[in-house]
């Protein structure tokens, strides 16, 4: 069996699409709930970094801004040298369900990854996944 190469998570929100849009999108709305404290430049090419509590800092590369149904990200992934240029993919989809959203997070490319960090990482990112969503979910309909 082939190493699976993609996490992926859905949440159903309270929130419209437009909200929850700014949480995952602004660097105020990413510090609520994701990280420590984010920068991003919002538009395909831009840069994004994301601190995470204990200082980790993990640049990023915007790839799709389609307001407010679609935002992509690649990270470069702590574990690999700074000058490598694997990445993965992160692409959160936001449909109205109801009177609120859809979320579906989708991160993939963990297949290319070295094999010694490659089990490590996938199951860091899926249980991290699981963790944010939940904290999303506290910050965007205060539950």
């Amino acid at each position: 069996m082939a190493f699976p190469d993609r996490i992926e998570r859905t949440v159903t929100l309270a929130r419209v699409p437009r909200e929850v849009w700014q949480a995952l999108t602004t660097a105020d709305g990413l510090s609520a709930w994701f990280g420590e404290r984010a920068s991003i430049d919002l538009r395909p090419g831009g840069a994004a970094t994301m601190t995470f509590a204990g200082g980790m800092t993990v640049d990023m590369r915007i790839e799709r801004v389609e307001e407010p149904t679609v935002f992509a990200y690649t990270w470069r992934l702590p574990d690999l040298p700074e000058d490598d240029p694997r990445r993965t993919y992160v692409e959160f989809t936001l449909e109205p369900s109801g009177a609120g959203t859809l979320l579906r997070v989708v991160e993939s490319g963990f297949a290319q990854l070295p094999i010694d960090t490659r089990r490590k990482t996938y199951d860091s990112h899926s249980e991290g996944w699981s963790r944010e969503l939940a904290d999303l979910a506290e910050h965007v309909d205060g539950t």
